[in-house]
C-alpha cells in the first residue's frame, strides 16, 4: 500500500478537509468521500459557494487547492496557510477505510492491446498509477456483485475532481466551439432538451481523461508532487452517455433537492480505489 499518510494528504487535495488519522470509528466512509467530490463539482457548476455535508457542515467550494492544478508556488509552500486551517477536520481509522489486500501498483504495467471488460464496458485500466484499495467489500445492501468482472458488474469510471457542468453542452451535444456558428445553435438547441443539458455529475472511462482534470498536491511525506484520481463503479442503469465516449454524465433532474441530489450520487457511482501517481 502507499504511504498511509499520503493517501490522508490526497483524501484531503480530494475533498477540500483536513484528513487525519485515528484508531477510533471512521467520521466518513470511501463513499463519503465520492460523495463530497462529485457534490462539489455539481453544486460550483450550479453556481454555488458552499456545500452543507451531514456530519461536516460547510464545505467552501472556493477549494483552496483548486490552485493547486496549476502548481501555484503560493499553494504548494509548507505548512498551512490561513484558509487550510478553516477547513473541516476528518478523522479515518485506515484499519477500517483501506483494504491493502486489493491494492495494485499499475505504474509499470502496461496493457498494450489487451482487454478488459467490466460489466459490458471496456476496462481501461489505470496503468502508471498505484492504487490504494478502499474498503468497500460487504458495505452495501445489494451485496457485491457491483465490484466483481463478470456480466453483471458495474463498469469503472474514474473522477478527476474538476469534471464539471463546463463541459455539459459540448460534451453532451458534441459541439465544437470552434465550428460557430454550428456551436451556438448546438448549444441552444440542447437547452431545450433537459436531459441533455449536461446537468449532473461527470466521470469518465478513461483515466487519461481523469488525469487531465485530476486534483494535485505537493506531499509533506517526501515532498513530491503527486496527482490524485478516484477509481470507482458506476451504475449502469443511472449512467448516461455522452457524445464523446470518454464522457458519462450521472444525471441530476431540476428540483432535486440535497437530499435526493445526494442519493443519486450514492445509488450511481461507487468509489473502491484511491489512485496516485507521482508528477
Amino acid at each position: 500500500m502507499p504511504d498511509t499518510q499520503l493517501c490522508l494528504e490526497a483524501l484531503s487535495a480530494l475533498s477540500g478537509c483536513n484528513v487525519e488519522s485515528t484508531s477510533g470509528p471512521s467520521l466518513l466512509t470511501p463513499q463519503d468521500f465520492v460523495n463530497i467530490v462529485a457534490l462539489k463539482q455539481f453544486y460550483k457548476q450550479e453556481g454555488f459557494q458552499e456545500l452543507e455535508y451531514p456530519s461536516l457542515g460547510t464545505l467552501s467550494l472556493q477549494d483552496l487547492d483548486d490552485k493547486d492544478m496549476y502548481s501555484s508556488p503560493l499553494a504548494l509552500t509548507e505548512g498551512p496557510g490561513p484558509e487550510e486551517s478553516l477547513r473541516p477536520t476528518v478523522k479515518i481509522n485506515p484499519q477500517d477505510f483501506f483494504h491493502p489486500q486489493y491494492d495494485y501498483d499499475f505504474t509499470n504495467i502496461k496493457d498494450g492491446d489487451t482487454k478488459f471488460m467490466r460489466g459490458d464496458e471496456l476496462y481501461i485500466r489505470p496503468c502508471g498509477w498505484n492504487r490504494a484499495a478502499l474498503r468497500v467489500v460487504q458495505k452495501y445492501d445489494d451485496g457485491d456483485c457491483w465490484l466483481g468482472t463478470g456480466k453483471d458488474s458495474w463498469p469503472v469510471s474514474y473522477n478527476g475532481h474538476s469534471m464539471d457542468g463546463s463541459l455539459g453542452i459540448i460534451l453532451t451535444r458534441g459541439g465544437n466551439p470552434a465550428d460557430e456558428p454550428g456551436f451556438l445553435e448546438v448549444a441552444a438547441n440542447s437547452l431545450l432538451t433537459e436531459e441533455t443539458k449536461g446537468r449532473g455529475v461527470y466521470s469518465t472511462p478513461d483515466i487519461k481523461t481523469a488525469e487531465k482534470y485530476c486534483k494535485k498536491f505537493k506531499s509533506k511525506v517526501d515532498g513530491k508532487t503527486y496527482k490524485v484520481v478516484l477509481q470507482n463503479r458506476i451504475n449502469p442503469k443511472k449512467r448516461v452517455k455522452c457524445q464523446r465516449e470518454d464522457i458519462w454524465l450521472v444525471y441530476v433532474p431540476e428540483g432535486s433537492n440535497d437530499v435526493k441530489t445526494r442519493a443519486i450520487v450514492q445509488e450511481s457511482v461507487r468509489p473502491y480505489g484511491l489512485l496516485l501517481k507521482k508528477v
